[in-house]
């Protein structure tokens, strides 16, 4: 069977391999990767956490560029394009190098006895190929599920960052905080840096990380940050950076990002010195998109990759910052195995219009079953000044919201990542 020609071919192939989209595990993965003989020769940098994973990814990719180092940067999942998920230098890689390394993971995964990847595995080994194979100072990850049996966790990380523990993805990590903070915990290393932006850490993480011998670094314990209207200060362990613009990314939730992103640079100085310019410049420029996105126009439109209570809640913080909307009108879809009544919840009575999407794929929560959970939460179908209205997928449910908003009021598109690629596109096509 000849290989597949294009990026695209390939990545309909690659979700061929495997009959689960998720299969946590190493063992795949670990010999794969002993038949690439693959070794990244830099610095790593592991992310993982229930929310704020993204955000943090790119607050230390952005400093690191601005400091001078070539950086390779994993970050997932993807909006448009799959290329988005790998960057050396600030730049996405090309179809032609991801094919070059796909190819070379499949030769692998079928060199004697052919070995079952999943999608996330397959695609995964090809990318940290790719940095493998690249001239950088160092590369960053970020974790995709849990933590110690995500295949991003086959690498020795120099310094592991967990930003926050909350409960996602229980039925795979388990049903507490101290259940998943022991799975977070798992990309932790003995004896290197391991940072906690979480201010509740829990219990399950600590012991992990005493019992293991890592160097762990604890938010209001090890590091803090303080500030004022204007700019906010840094300090860590005796060192501190004071007079910081707050970063670019929305949303007060962002502080304690960029101070686990800080920590782990604090932690990593005798490696990667980072001056306090590159720190300013790289915070007062950084951007992600989806995560509190806010679009140039109106009505304003507001994107956010908010999909499980915590974020959800973070969130509506953001939306109470924002200033006087005459209506609020929602786009949301989400997986059917998400905490849906708790993300509602947490948006409360923000929402005067829902717009409810079911998404283009087999683990999406039906439309219907969304809004019967909110008419659960009181909203009632003869109120005049609330309304909720179903689609068959997220661009008709984008549509609609458009063009029932008024310029004075605002659209929030949220939950999904689905949700959002597909608004994302929709605005991409017909421009804002």
């Amino acid at each position: 069977m000849p290989l597949p020609a294009t990026l695209e071919a390939w990545l309909v192939y690659v979700e061929s391999l495997h009959p689960r989209s998720i299969a946590l595990g190493l063992e795949r993965s670990r010999e794969v990767a002993r038949r690439l003989a693959l070794n990244l020769h830099a610095p790593v940098i592991t992310v993982g956490g229930t929310n704020g994973k993204g955000s943090t990814c790119a607050m230390l990719e952005s400093i690191l560029i601005h400091a001078g180092y070539r950086v390779a940067l994993y970050i997932k999942p993807h909006f448009v394009r799959f290329n988005e998920r790998a960057r050396v230098a600030g730049v996405e890689a090309s179809d032609a190098a991801l094919i070059e390394h796909f190819t070379a993971v499949e030769r692998a995964r079928t060199d004697g006895e052919t070995i079952e990847l999943t999608y996330y595995e397959f695609t995964t080994l090809a990318i940290l190929r790719l940095f493998a194979a690249s001239a950088v100072d160092v590369v960053i990850l970020e974790v995709g599920l849990g933590g110690r049996l995500d295949t991003v966790n086959l690498i020795d990380a120099d310094c592991a960052i967990v930003t926050s523990i909350d409960l996602d993805h229980t039925e795979l990590l388990g049903k507490t905080r101290e259940a998943i903070g022991f799975e977070k915990a798992g990309i932790f290393r003995p004896g290197r840096p391991a940072i906690c932006g979480d201010p509740v850490a829990p219990a399950s993480l600590l012991a992990h990380a005493a019992a293991i011998g890592c160097d762990l670094w604890r938010f209001g314990h090890d590091f803090n940050y303080s500030g004022d209207a204007l700019q906010w200060n840094f300090a860590a362990r005796g060192a501190r950076r004071a007079s910081l613009a707050y970063p670019a990314l929305r949303g007060a939730n962002q502080l304690l990002n960029a101070c686990a992103a800080l920590a782990a640079l604090e932690a990593l100085r005798s490696v990667l010195p980072v001056s306090q310019q590159a720190v300013r410049t790289g915070l007062a420029t950084v951007e992600l998109a989806g995560r509190f996105q806010v679009l140039a126009g109106r009505p304003t439109v507001i994107l956010d990759v908010a999909h499980n209570p915590h974020a959800a809640m973070a969130l509506a913080h953001n939306l109470d910052g924002m200033g006087f909307h005459p209506e609020t009108h929602a786009v949301f879809g989400a997986m059917h195995d998400k905490d849906i009544a708790g993300i509602l919840a947490a948006l409360g009575e923000r929402v005067d219009h829902w717009y409810l999407a079911t998404l283009a794929t087999a683990r999406a929560a039906r439309a219907t079953d969304i809004a019967a959970l909110l008419r659960a939460q009181g909203l009632a179908p003869d109120d005049p000044a609330r309304s909720v209205s179903c689609f068959d997928d997220a661009a008709a449910a984008w549509s609609a919201a458009r063009g029932a908003a008024g310029e004075n009021d605002r659209i929030v598109v949220f939950g999904s990542f689905y949700t959002v690629a597909a608004v994302m596109q929709a605005t991409a096509a017909r421009g804002h």
